[in-house]
């Protein structure tokens, strides 16, 4: 009985051991499993085509914002297309790109940022193709058509068209809307091509307006007909004649050389699967990118601080009703003196797109800027699509600018005013009642017209303040104050045209501006270089806890989204019309180019 027992015990024990030693085992192999997939699931295949999906169009940056990152989160990001491709070009495990184009709002000089990627990406020999369901279905598609030419082919769906149509800008002028509801707008400019009032106080361009305007258009259209011609193999003359016999159906721009084939999206990515290999796998431009890590991660320090959206006084935000970034003068002022403050800074790149706004905030950043220069920390100021007014001014002192040749640049000059709503007001049966302390605690008040002395105040405010900027901007371009205001007048100009004034060093975008750091900070060509963003970025639980509202949770964020895309069209009327407006002391207008 007792040898039974203890053979019991044995056969219980060793039960226990084995069943302990398959548990250890399962943890084991779970282990290697779960490591084995994290592994892979973050790796870059060893044959890789990059895929990029430029139909959503790009943007130049996503704040640190919930609503802005819930908005702007899937839209690719310039800087994040541009490392990408560069990060590729070297990247053995990747063989070939193809991007989707078509449709999607592109900025031209995003357009040519992207361009000279894919063209530096070329050089590798890697395939780079390009395939659009359609350039514009009955609208105009030269932009994407554009950008699609830097890649080796060009293959359209056959039920496609290419709407190769020409530019087109058309500008609304509400003067006459204005006096029929009682509004009355008092405000002046200095000079004749700052045009933002005229959408107020006229009601056709002005003859400055119009010259200024197809001065632009030339250039522009000038760039995309040669570029166009270069890489399609025609003469600009050719692609000029196409462009007046456009758009075309798919077998026309086929017929045309405009593309290099047709074909149905599964039937361009086997082809290109044919080319470099049949086991190749597809991977996104933004898992790519976050898989393989971003160059310049290491080495001598250049920071890049951002500047986008309209300058103001205070942080830089994102408005939630129109979807765009603000550019705030307390942000960025900070950012440079971290920048500076870091012993490891050789050389700041401030990336600028932005139309202007504060002239007070703008000469803030502009001391910053400054200050930089004179601590010995170079500063490269890279223009992307827009560094109008109060953009260009912030650029002035920098080392060295450099802007694409359609970034439209400039619009040296200002204004200032208000409208007089009194009559609107009394129309709608509301009165106010009045109680002040001196002749002038009204001056900039809707409800009443400026007095003589005031309007003359006015004018002494915009005169400072031109005399300021173009003092500003003679001293950083080396130029006399006379010959900058030649090139001034609050006149808009292509980055291609500001080259030939003098009033950019380069044309190109992020590379050229890291190759112009280099130099400034005297940095060995040999050394690797670490781009480090100021501020730095923040996780988007740290913008939901630090930064936004108790009732800012994702799904509150995705409703109010949601709520805010269906209203956007009567918000812009509202802005445009004069009714919703941002400071723009000396912010240039918005130009509405079609192409």
């Amino acid at each position: 009985m007792t040898r039974q027992k203890g053979g019991f015990k044995r056969l219980i024990v060793t039960l226990l051991a084995i069943i302990g030693s398959l548990a250890i085992l399962a943890t084991i192999i779970a282990c290697i499993i779960l490591l084995y997939t994290f592994v892979t699931k973050d790796r870059v295949p060893s044959e890789t085509i990059l895929e990029i999906n430029l139909e959503r169009g790009m943007v130049e940056y996503v704040p640190d914002d919930p609503v802005a990152s819930a908005v702007m989160g899937e839209v690719p990001v310039v800087r994040d297309i541009v490392d990408a491709l560069e990060r590729a070009k070297h990247d053995d495990r990747v063989l070939g790109i193809v991007a989707r184009l078509g449709t999607g709002e592109l900025a031209l000089g995003h357009i040519q940022e992207i361009r000279e990627a894919v063209i530096s990406f070329r050089e590798s020999g890697k395939p780079a193709i390009a395939f659009s369901e359609t350039f514009g279905e009955l609208g105009p598609g030269v932009g994407h058509y554009y950008l699609s030419t830097a890649f080796d082919s060009v293959y359209l769906q056959p039920s496609g068209d290419l709407g190769l149509i020409g530019l087109a800008s058309e500008n609304p002028f509400i003067k006459n809307m204005l006096e029929k509801i009682d509004v009355q707008p008092q405000m002046d400019h200095r000079y004749e091509y700052k045009n933002a009032l005229n959408l107020f106080t006229e009601e056709e361009f002005t003859d400055a307006h119009r010259e200024a305007m197809e001065k632009i258009m030339n250039s522009l259209y000038g760039q995309m007909v040669r570029a166009i011609g270069e890489f399609r193999g025609l003469q600009e003359d050719e692609v000029k004649n196409l462009v007046e016999n456009g758009p075309f159906i798919a077998t026309e721009a086929l017929e045309n050389n405009l593309i290099d084939g047709l074909a149905y999206r599964d039937e361009v990515y086997d082809r290109l699967r044919e080319q470099v290999g049949a086991d190749a796998q597809f991977l996104y431009l933004e898992k790519y990118l976050a898989r393989a890590g971003r160059p310049h991660r290491r080495g001598e320090t250049i920071a890049l601080i951002y500047g986008t959206g309209a300058v103001v006084r205070g942080n830089s935000g994102f408005d939630p009703v129109f979807f765009s970034t603000s550019m705030g003068s307390e942000t960025v002022t900070r950012a440079f003196r971290d920048a500076v403050d870091n012993e490891n800074t050789r050389a700041i790149i401030f990336r600028i797109d932005s139309p202007g706004g504060s002239y007070v905030a703008s000469d803030a950043i502009w001391r910053e800027v400054m200050r930089a220069q004179e601590k010995g920390i170079p500063v490269i100021a890279s223009m992307s699509s827009v560094a109008g007014s109060g953009g260009y001014f912030v650029a002035m002192p920098a080392e060295k600018i450099v802007a694409q040749p359609a970034t439209i640049t400039g619009s040296i000059g200002v204004l200032g005013g208000k409208f007089v709503m009194r009559d609107l007001y009394e129309r709608f049966g509301i009165t106010w009642a009045l109680v002040k302390t001196g002749e002038s605690a009204t001056m900039y008040s809707p409800n009443h017209e400026f007095t003589p002395a005031q309007w003359e105040r006015i004018q002494t405010w915009l005169d400072r303040v031109y005399d300021d900027f173009t003092q500003k901007a003679a001293n950083g371009r080396g130029m006399t104050q006379e010959e900058i205001h030649e090139v001034a007048k609050g006149r808009i100009w292509t980055g291609e045209d500001a080259l030939e004034l003098g009033l950019i060093d380069a044309v190109g975008g992020f590379s050229t501006a890291i190759e112009l750091a280099r130099e400034a900070a005297d940095i060995d060509p040999e050394k690797d270089i670490r781009m480090r963003l100021y501020p730095p970025r923040k996780s988007f639980f740290e913008m939901l806890l630090n930064d936004a509202p108790e009732s800012s949770q994702p799904a509150a964020v995705a409703a109010y989204v949601q709520t805010i895309e269906k209203l956007q069209p009567l918000f812009n009327i509202a802005k445009q019309s004069g009714i919703y407006r941002e400071d723009n002391t000396i912010k240039m207008p918005d130009i509405d180019l079609q192409y």
